[in-house]
C-alpha cells in the first residue's frame, strides 16, 4: 500500500503546485488586463507580488479545506464545480478581511480582487475539466477491479466498451464469485483468477487497487465480508455496481435496481413548497426572457405552417395533446404542428426517425426545436419546467408502467421542455427506447439541482444552434 500512497501523494502535490502556478498567472493577467483597460494604475512589482501571493494562498487553503486536493476525491464534475465556487467565494472574503485589517497599507485596487476571483473560477473549472477528462496529472484515473464476472457485471462490458467510456478509471479485470451466472457473464474482458479469501486481499494490496466494484449476481453467503472490511479500513473504496454506473455514465441502471438501494442512496429529494414556489418563479422569468427574443420566430413559424397546409385544410397551426405531468396529473401540451392533420387517424403511434407523417416545415422546426416554443405557455401555467423528463402520452404511459420497472418514478418532478435523457438518448420510438431514456430520467430525478439544470440548458442551446435535434 505504500506505493499506492506515494502515488496518491504525488498526484495531490502535482495538483497543488500546478493550480498554485495557474492562480498566480491569472493574478498577473488580471492586473495586466485592468491596466490595459485604464481601470487601475500600473502597480509596482512588490505590490503586485503581494497581491498575487495573498490571492494564491487564500485560494489554495480554501481549496484544501473543501477537499479539492483529496487524493481519493470521488466527486462528479458538477460536485467539483460546486466546491470551486465555495472555495473561491470564501477566498474572496478572506482576502477582503486581510486587506482591511492586517494588510491595510497594501494598495489593492477595488477592481482587482473580484476580477481575479471571477477569472480564477473560469480558469480552475476549465483546468479541472481537462485534467479529469484526459487523465492529466493522474487525476480521475482510478485503478479498480470488479468483484463478480456474471450477468450483473457484464453491464460494464456491454455499456462501457469504448476507451472514452473508461477515461475515469483503469479496469484491471473481473474476479469470479460463486453464484455468478457465467453463461450470460463476462465474455471478452480480463478474468482475474484469484480465490475470494486471503488471496484477494493480497492481490488488492500488490496491485495498488484503489476501488472495488461489487457486481456479483448473488451476495448472500458469497461476499468476502472480512476482506472487504479490511480493504475499506485501508482507504480502498468499495462501490456498488449501481453507484459505479451512475457515476461513470450519468444514468441509473433500471434493470439492476433493487428497493434497498433506492432507500439508502442519496438524492430523490422530497417536495418542498418553498422550493416549488421558487422553482416556478425562476421558470416563469426564464420563459418570459425567452419569449421576448423568440416571439418573432414563433410568429413566422405560425405563418409558414398556415400557408403550407393550414389554410388548405383549415387546421390550427398549434397542436394540443394530453400528456402526463407531475404526480400523474394530465395536462394539454401545446406545440407547433409538425405533422399532417390526419397523422393519427388510425390511433396513437410512436414517432419514428424518418416519419412520413411529418410535413416539410415540420422537419425543419423539429431539427431546431422551434416546435417546442409554444410550451412556454405550459411553463407559465405551472404545468411544465424548462428542465425535466419529457412528458409522455397517457396511452403510452399506461403501457410503459406495466412493461418498464420504476417508470412511474419519472413523474415525481415536473416534465420539461428539455431533459437529461434528450441530451444523452435523443431518439425514442419503442418500449426498449423508453427503458433507455428512463435510466437518464431517473438520474435527473435523483440529482435534480440548479447546476445540472444549467448544464442541460447550455447543451440544449448547442443542439438548437447547430440543428442537432431530431
Amino acid at each position: 500500500m505504500a506505493v499506492a500512497k506515494n502515488r496518491q501523494n504525488k498526484r495531490s502535490n502535482a495538483l497543488v503546485i500546478t493550480e498554485a502556478l495557474l492562480v498566480s498567472y491569472v493574478g498577473y493577467i488580471t492586473s495586466f488586463i485592468l491596466v490595459q483597460l485604464d481601470l487601475i494604475a500600473e502597480p509596482g512589482i512588490e505590490n503586485l507580488t503581494i497581491n498575487i501571493f495573498l490571492v494564491t494562498l487564500a485560494v489554495l487553503l480554501c481549496s484544501l479545506s473543501v477537499g479539492l486536493y483529496e487524493a481519493k476525491l470521488r466527486e462528479t464534475f458538477r460536485g467539483i464545480i460546486r466546491r470551486i465556487f465555495v472555495s473561491l467565494g470564501i477566498s474572496y472574503f478572506i482576502v477582503e478581511v486581510l486587506t482591511g485589517t492586517l494588510f491595510s497599507s497594501l494598495d489593492m485596487h477595488s477592481y482587482y480582487l473580484p476580477t481575479a476571483i471571477c477569472l480564477n473560477i473560469i480558469a480552475l473549472v476549465f483546468f479541472r475539466y481537462f485534467t479529469n477528462r484526459l487523465g492529466l496529472l493522474g487525476l480521475g484515473r482510478v485503478r479498480l477491479m470488479v468483484l463478480g464476472a456474471g450477468e450483473r457485471a457484464s453491464i460494464i462490458e456491454k455499456r462501457m466498451r469504448r476507451d472514452v467510456d473508461r477515461l475515469g478509471f483503469e479496469l484491471l479485470g473481473f474476479v469470479p464469485v460463486p453464484g455468478d451466472n457465467r453463461e450470460d457473464g463476462i465474455k471478452n474482458e480480463k478474468i482475474i483468477h484469484v480465490k475470494v479469501d486471503e488471496n484477494l486481499r493480497n492481490f488488492v494490496v500488490e496491485n495498488d487497487i484503489e476501488e472495488i466494484v461489487i457486481a456479483c449476481d448473488q451476495r448472500r453467503g458469497t461476499l468476502p465480508i472480512e476482506t472487504l472490511f479490511d480493504c475499506r479500513l485501508r482507504g480502498i473504496e468499495v462501490t456498488d455496481l449501481l453507484d459505479f454506473m451512475e457515476r461513470e455514465t450519468g444514468q441509473i441502471a433500471v434493470n439492476l435496481m433493487y428497493p434497498s438501494w433506492v432507500i439508502y442512496s442519496n438524492g430523490f429529494h422530497s417536495q418542498n413548497y418553498l422550493r416549488d414556489a421558487l422553482d416556478y418563479s425562476v421558470n416563469a422569468v426564464l420563459a418570459l426572457f425567452v419569449l421576448i427574443f423568440a416571439w418573432p420566430f414563433m410568429l413566422i413559424t405560425a405563418l409558414i405552417i398556415y400557408l403550407d397546409d393550414g389554410r388548405r385544410t383549415g387546421t390550427s397551426v398549434f397542436y394540443k395533446q394530453e400528456r402526463v405531468g407531475q404526480n400523474g396529473r394530465l395536462f394539454k401540451i401545446i406545440k407547433f404542428r409538425s405533422m399532417r392533420p390526419d397523422a393519427e387517424k388510425d390511433g396513437a403511434k410512436w414517432a419514428s426517425k424518418n416519419d412520413d407523417r411529418v410535413t416539410r416545415i415540420g422537419h425543419f422546426i423539429r431539427k431546431y426545436r422551434i416546435d417546442e416554443l409554444p410550451q412556454l405557455i405550459n411553463v407559465f401555467r405551472g404545468e411544465m419546467s424548462f428542465i425535466g423528463p419529457r412528458p409522455e402520452r397517457p396511452e403510452f404511459v399506461e403501457q410503459l408502467v406495466k412493461e418498464v420497472p420504476y417508470y412511474n418514478q419519472r413523474h415525481n418532478v415536473k416534465p420539461g421542455l428539455a431533459g437529461w435523457a434528450q441530451l444523452n438518448y435523443p431518439y425514442g420510438a419503442s418500449v426498449e427506447d423508453s427503458m433507455e431514456k428512463l435510466k437518464f430520467d431517473l438520474y435527473y430525478v435523483k440529482h435534480q439541482s440548479l447546476l445540472l439544470d444549467i448544464l442541460i440548458l447550455i447543451r440544449t442551446v448547442e443542439i438548437v444552434l447547430f440543428g442537432k435535434g431530431r
